[in-house]
């Protein structure tokens, strides 16, 4: 049996639209409960509507999870409302400019959210799931974490952190039965590249062919688990590894 089918309750950040919310239609059918966290309240009651059937529980929390309250209320949460047996870290935001221009406060808050929210609800959730004996824990990263991309320095370095500690964290409990996954999207439509931290970028020049939809990507995180293949990492496609493949390459000739 797969590790999604067997979930009972599953937790996911950034809900409210994209990624997030297509996580939560698609696990709907599959789940005993969810827990839904997102930043607008009126978006996340929107999604908990559609989602609504007989024998799902739903609890939403409108929170901002680049604030220590936000995350204290989501682990509290998890105590109350778990065991959560999957956890999907996935609400995220990215910032363009350039670094030595950008406004502070913005870039620590993707910190907070990328990194710090994402430890702290790991570690939350991750006791319960060793005495299951089982879990899913989902970083949802980018394919941008392979790359140093110019104007999202910051973004990108948070999404590679979540790489790495993805990668190390399954090695830790791999003993006991608990799956980790590093989700790196590509281009994803969504409301993410509309808002306006992201004003300054232009998504028009990305050819059409490079894009997902939200709904696809999730696919191919949850078709990863429900599959033989035990590896940390996930990518969409052949063509998205190949580029990371040749990025990774080109990267290491730089310490020759």
């Amino acid at each position: 049996m797969s590790a999604h089918s067997r979930t009972e309750i599953a937790l996911i950040t950034g809900a409210s639209a994209g990624i997030g919310r297509a996580y939560a239609l698609q696990l709907a059918s599959r789940c005993k409960g969810l827990i839904l966290v997102g930043r607008d309240a009126e978006k996340l009651a929107q999604v908990v509507a559609e989602l609504e059937q007989p024998g799902l529980s739903i609890d939403s929390f409108a929170v901002d999870l680049t604030t220590t309250e936000g995350v204290t209320r989501i682990m509290e949460a998890i105590r109350q409302k778990g065991p959560v047996t999957m956890l999907v870290n996935n609400a995220g935001f990215a910032n363009y400019g350039k670094f030595a221009e950008s406004d502070l406060d913005i870039e620590m808050a993707m910190v907070n959210l990328h990194c710090n929210a994402s430890l702290a609800l790991s570690r939350a959730a991750l006791p319960y799931m060793k005495n299951e004996g089982r879990g899913v824990v989902i970083n949802v990263s980018s394919m941008g974490s392979f790359f140093p991309v110019k104007n999202l320095a910051v973004y990108a370095a948070t999404k590679a952190f979540l790489n790495m500690f993805s990668q190390a964290l399954q090695q830790e409990v791999k003993a006991n039965g608990i799956r980790v996954q590093c989700l790196c999207p590509s281009y994803t439509i969504s409301d993410f590249s509309t808002r306006d931290t992201l004003a300054g970028s232009d998504s028009s020049k990305v050819p059409d062919e490079l894009w997902w939809t939200a709904e696809d990507i999730v696919a191919v995180s949850l078709a990863q688990l429900d599959s033989d293949n035990s590896a940390v990492m996930c990518l969409p496609d052949e063509d998205s590894r190949k580029l990371v493949h040749q990025s990774l390459i080109a990267q290491a000739a730089e310490f020759a």
